[in-house]
């Protein structure tokens, strides 16, 4: 596996945003996350410390070979517009940290919500 892919995000304020995620072993071959957890946090900096962080929505699917995540209007108010916040999504299990995807998050005012 070659972990972490990077996807920037561009984010509407206040709106749900959604992708999936579907590893894959160096064979091409689904990744089983049998026995997994998962997390996506989104962060004001990179690093072990950053002055903001919020978790967003990351479920492993009931086959174990995808991962669906979420930024809820919730979560995403606590975004502040223009803006520029880091992400990742990782799996572990015991001892083993996966970090599956990367990123930045930039914010967007939304004209409606506002």
């Amino acid at each position: 596996m070659a972990f972490p892919a990077t996807s920037n995000i561009n984010y509407y304020h206040g709106d749900t945003y959604e992708f999936n995620i579907y590893p894959k072993i160096a064979t091409g071959a689904v990744f089983d996350m049998t026995g997994y957890s998962v997390a996506f946090t989104i962060a004001s900096s990179t690093g072990a410390s950053p002055s903001f962080s919020v978790g967003a929505t990351a479920l492993i699917d009931s086959t174990h070979t995808y991962i669906s995540c979420q930024i809820l209007p919730t979560t995403g108010r606590q975004l502040t517009p223009g803006t520029t916040y880091y992400y990742d999504v990782q799996i572990s299990q015991g001892t083993k940290v996966y970090t599956l995807l990367k990123g930045t998050v930039i914010v967007t005012a939304d004209v409606t919500g506002a």
